[in-house]
């Protein structure tokens, strides 16, 4: 006997519509197809689907009374809870009624709940400055649990809000995580501890970049067109964000530092207020801040040191080029 599909709501709330223009990029050529194929059923989507205005209220009713199964709630943009915790800087169209309040009432019938994006993780750029609008996440306020949901919340399935984070999210973090609640593959123990999936938060963006070499012999590039580690000097965190960007490619192909762009650790909670520009990496005493995630500080001074001082000469001349100049030198590589 086949198994009941996925059923999923999405809905956006404050924020661009950038991970919906990201998940039309799924690596196919029928969309809607490779949900289907996969046990995914996209009750509504606003991009995506043609009900609207009564025909979505009417959806709307028949999940929070059970007429319909919600097995995935979606929410994509922050949570606006402005002004002063009313909510109604944001009502769903033709309702009158504050989007936190649906959103609220549909997480409480919903077997899983995702937020999917940064601001409908963490607050993301909604919630950037000053915040009027009070923009939070499903169930963090920047790095602190809270947010729309509370610290406690659970979905029907025993899982707390899945933080499908990016600024986008990538078009395969979504389309595997709700694979994966249709197969019934998900537990706690799938999700970080910032409530990520697992399959792509337990990598970093450093992991497959193709500025690698120049990472290793710390050969740092000094203008966003170089070909050399972007860390030193323009701003990379990619040896801090969890994301599998360069091993996973954006469009089949793509990632920011493949790109010419830093890594600004999009995936994170507090990405949008560095405190700095994004091009630039803070530093004290010559040594960037934001080191690799788990090496001591003093161990990487001692590595970049030797490292530096065997730079091959091809190298260090190409960190700073816009294109290859010097190849590697051609010579017997057959073991004697």
């Amino acid at each position: 006997m086949k198994p009941p599909s996925l059923n999923v709501l999405w809905l956006q709330s404050g924020g661009c519509g950038g991970c919906s223009m990201s998940l039309l990029c799924a690596d196919t050529a029928d969309f809607p197809a490779l949900l289907r194929r996969n046990g995914v059923n996209l009750l509504w989507h606003p991009s995506l689907s043609v009900e609207c205005g009564s025909e979505l209220l009417a959806l709307l009713d028949d999940c929070l009374a059970g007429r319909t199964r919600l097995d995935a709630l979606c929410i994509e943009g922050a949570l606006l809870r402005g002004p002063q915790g009313s909510g109604r800087f944001h009502l769903l169209a033709g309702t009158g009624v504050p989007m936190i309040h649906w959103v609220q009432r549909l997480a409480g019938v919903a077997r899983h709940v995702l937020a999917v994006g940064s601001c409908a993780a963490w607050g993301g750029i909604t919630a950037t400055g000053p915040n009027p609008s009070e923009a939070c996440g499903l169930q963090y306020a920047g790095d602190q649990p809270g947010g729309l949901l509370g610290a406690a919340f659970r979905s029907g399935s025993g899982l707390p809000v899945i933080n499908v984070a990016g600024c986008p999210t990538h078009p395969g973090w979504v389309v595997d995580s709700l694979m994966a609640l249709a197969a019934g593959g998900f537990a706690p123990d799938d999700l970080d501890p910032l409530q990520r999936p697992r399959f792509y938060a337990d990598q970093l963006v450093h992991h497959g970049c193709t500025r690698n070499e120049f990472y290793e012999f710390k050969a740092s590039a000094i203008k966003p067109s170089d070909l050399g580690c972007l860390m030193e000097h323009l701003g990379c965190k990619g040896t801090q964000a969890h994301a599998d960007c360069n091993t996973r490619l954006w469009n089949g192909e793509g990632s920011c530092t493949r790109g010419g762009y830093a890594c600004i650790s999009c995936t994170e909670p507090g990405f949008q207020d560095p405190g700095h520009a994004y091009d630039t990496t803070p530093k004290l005493a010559g040594i960037p801040i934001g080191l690799p995630t788990d090496m001591p500080k003093a161990w990487f001074v001692a590595l970049a040191s030797l490292s530096k001082s065997a730079t091959p000469r091809r190298v260090k001349h190409n960190a700073t080029a816009d294109h290859l100049e010097v190849p590697p030198a051609v010579r017997k590589t057959r073991l004697k």
